[in-house]
């Protein structure tokens, strides 16, 4: 079991207190008002060699010719020559012109240019070759900050989620408040019954319109957010609380404190299709790869568990469906799961505050690729869909949010502001701004990612019609 988490009933706050404090509006704004819109070497320089060059001067060229052309009579006078008291001046004229420079051998003429001028002009040579990237600039404060009341302070659960419309839910206790990024604008989506309260878990459909709502007394709401409707209830999936979902397209993937995982299709009445049973204690992380072929599980046993659609049983009565790889190497509850947009069989996963690190998995082998200790609790990850990077959220001490570099997980920035655990991290459509909430209360919003090189078009609805259809005659 992670250390720190807290009972869910601390997530309650009187009326009175919700009253003082109204969700998703600008935080220390006061007293109410409407919601506000979104704010906001150088060529010239002298070159010396570095090439030794004898100095002639000090050389007596006729003797030299004398000696190479000489007959042997020449080299019998050389010799008596050789012998005369004029060798010693000779001697001491070498000495002085030639082995004395011998200081001079592999030195500079006058001092060298500075290293600054030839790097830079080495770098402006480079430059005009290949334009360097630059550098992208990292904020290091939050965007804007909205007040979060009665945010349920629970490390097991996920009550936030950015649906592909580019309108992000939030639940806060009972009640779940849409914020639309378009326009900045709040609105309230349903307050549930206090015996089915609060709310433990929130997901976006494919679609962007529709989303699964997951609470204390084990039921799931599936709502249609154009008409505000609810579309269905599912019942009986799990014997309590709901706190993890995961979408694969039509359907909607259920984990409980039961330690079961259900996969649900909305399109038909008899909804649960498969189960999967491998965790003995509560599932709190549960992520569908890109493919939509495997799924993660994450649970407070410590267990990390990778199931393959190929391997799953078609009939609900056949119970267990076996795991495609069991991974312990964790020693605390796995709630952050963030499967890799780049390489689709890579996986990062994040451990509670006994454990405190990031793992990298390869999903098809089950090998551990890389651990890094973070110093603090794991809460939440995920991926830059433009860049090689990583962001983890942090419970104790910091309550900081982390970016890092792939592969070699070199801290790029550490983002802080919180005051409590970082508990929830969502990402916009667009891959560019994260929204973080904490027990703080609060909710930040980063421009971390920065902006794609290219404008990725408006997600279309293309399951709105099935959805609906589906749901219309299965009340």
């Amino acid at each position: 079991m992670d250390a720190g988490s807290h009972s869910i009933s601390s997530g309650k706050s009187s009326a009175a207190a919700a009253v003082q404090r109204p969700p998703l509006q600008e935080a220390g704004s006061r007293p109410y008002m409407p919601p506000l819109s979104t704010t906001s070497r150088n060529p010239a320089a002298k070159c010396y060699g570095d090439r030794f060059i004898p100095d002639r001067s000090a050389m007596d060229m006729d003797m030299a010719h004398y000696l190479l052309t000489e007959t042997k009579k020449d080299k019998e006078n050389a010799a008596a020559i050789a012998a005369s008291p004029s060798k010693e001046a000779y001697r001491r004229l070498l000495a002085e012109k030639l082995l004395n420079n011998r200081t001079r051998i592999l030195a500079f003429r006058n001092k060298p240019p500075e290293p600054e001028n030839v790097f830079a002009a080495d770098t402006v040579s480079s430059h005009q070759a290949k334009p360097a990237k630059q550098r992208r600039y990292i904020p290091q404060s939050a965007e804007r900050t909205l007040d979060a009341p009665d945010l349920v302070d629970d490390y097991y659960l996920n009550l936030m989620d950015w649906g592909s419309s580019n309108v992000l839910s939030i639940a806060l206790g009972d009640t779940m408040y849409l914020w639309d990024a378009s326009s900045g604008s709040t609105s309230e989506l349903v307050t549930v019954e206090e015996d089915n309260g609060p709310i433990t878990s929130v997901s976006w459909a494919p679609d962007g319109r529709h989303l699964a709502i997951g609470l204390n007394s084990s039921d799931i709401q599936l709502w249609d957010t154009s008409s505000n409707r609810l579309l269905r209830t599912l019942k009986g999936v799990h014997e309590s609380r709901v706190g993890s979902l995961a979408w694969n397209n039509n359907i909607l993937t259920t984990g409980g404190m039961d330690g079961r995982i259900v996969n649900n299709d909305v399109r038909i009445r008899d909804h649960a299709v498969q189960t999967y049973q491998g965790h003995s204690q509560e599932v709190c992380g549960l992520k569908w790869s890109g493919s939509g072929q495997q799924l993660a599980s994450g649970g407070n046993d410590n267990l990390l568990h990778i199931w393959d659609v190929s391997m799953a049983s078609s009939m609900p009565s056949a119970g267990r469906n076996q795991w495609l790889h069991r991974l312990e190497d964790h020693m605390a509850a796995v709630k952050a799961l963030a499967w890799c947009p780049f390489q689709s069989n890579l996986l990062a996963t994040g451990g509670g505050g006994s454990d405190r690190c990031i793992k990298f998995w390869n999903t098809h082998t089950g090998a551990c690729l890389n651990s890094v200790d973070t110093g603090s609790q794991v809460c939440s990850l995920l991926w830059n869909k433009n860049e090689r990077e990583l962001l983890s959220s942090h419970g104790f001490t910091q309550n900081q949010l982390t970016l890092w570099k792939y592969p070699s997980m070199v801290k790029m920035a550490e983002l802080t502001g919180h005051t409590s655990r970082v508990l929830f991290m969502a990402q916009s459509p667009d891959g560019c701004t994260v929204a973080s909430a904490a027990a703080d209360e609060t909710l930040r919003f980063w421009n971390v990612f920065g902006t794609p090189e290219v404008a990725k078009p408006a997600p279309k609805g293309s399951h709105s019609g099935m959805f609906s259809s589906s749901f219309a005659h299965i009340r």
